[in-house]
């Protein structure tokens, strides 16, 4: 089962610095249909003005990936990590028994994110944050771990969950697949593109939950960039 959920049918709000869509419940937002898919629990898709964003703020027991589409942001916590992190790149915060961070676009231009939030396996655990770099060329025709919760993706930044967030950047005509496996649930949106997805088209910020489909086959029908969450 694919359920199409089209860009224009998500939840969000414009705060003028922010202007953000929500494909899960959350802040004013609520849809009882779109609590949470397994356990991920949310996928904001923001876009924050230049030298705007969030001040500092806590979080605890989750997973938080946030996934940059377009420029740059900035991170600094309460344990002193700090860094940036580009277009195609990936950071995790664990937020363990708690965290405070702030996440700023620093930048001239528009940054634009996806933020997940994934339910951790267990609760507690000491706060963690960790950022790198995803060279295009190893995403292309093909997903790739970026963060994962399996010790086996031994190039993916490690989450506590059990879950993974894979990418793939696929040419108009291009196909790949992903096994999903049996009981397990995922939810895929293209930061930019179409693709038809088990015979399921899938638009530009779309967002598609999936279940009961072990493998799925995935042609683009533009030149694309995919986001996938594979979870429990």
């Amino acid at each position: 089962m694919i359920e199409r959920r089209p860009f224009n049918t998500l939840g969000g709000a414009n705060h003028g610095w922010l202007d953000a869509k929500h494909h899960f419940s959350f802040a004013s937002y609520g849809d009882p249909a779109r609590m949470q898919w397994g356990d991920l629990r949310v996928w904001n898709d923001d876009s924050i003005q230049p030298k705007t964003g969030f001040p500092p703020h806590s979080h605890a027991d989750m997973e938080i990936i946030t996934y940059v589409r377009e420029g740059a942001i900035t991170h600094r916590d309460n344990l002193g990590n700090q860094g940036r992190t580009e277009a195609g790149d990936v950071q995790v915060m664990s937020a363990g028994t708690g965290i405070t961070h702030s996440e700023y676009n620093l930048e001239s231009g528009i940054t634009k994110i996806f933020q997940i939030w994934i339910i951790p396996s267990q609760r507690g655990g000491p706060p963690a944050w960790g950022a790198r770099p995803f060279p295009g060329a190893e995403r292309s025709g093909r997903f790739v771990a970026l963060a994962s919760g399996s010790a086996s993706d031994t190039e993916a930044l490690p989450i506590r969950a059990d879950a993974k967030v894979l990418g793939a950047r696929l040419k108009a005509g291009e196909k790949t697949s992903y096994t999903l496996g049996r009981n397990r649930r995922a939810y895929l949106v293209p930061a930019t593109g179409k693709v038809d997805v088990n015979g399921v088209v899938i638009e530009a910020r779309d967002g598609a939950a999936i279940e009961h489909e072990e493998e799925l086959r995935i042609t683009a029908l533009e030149d694309s960039e995919l986001v996938l969450v594979d979870v429990a």
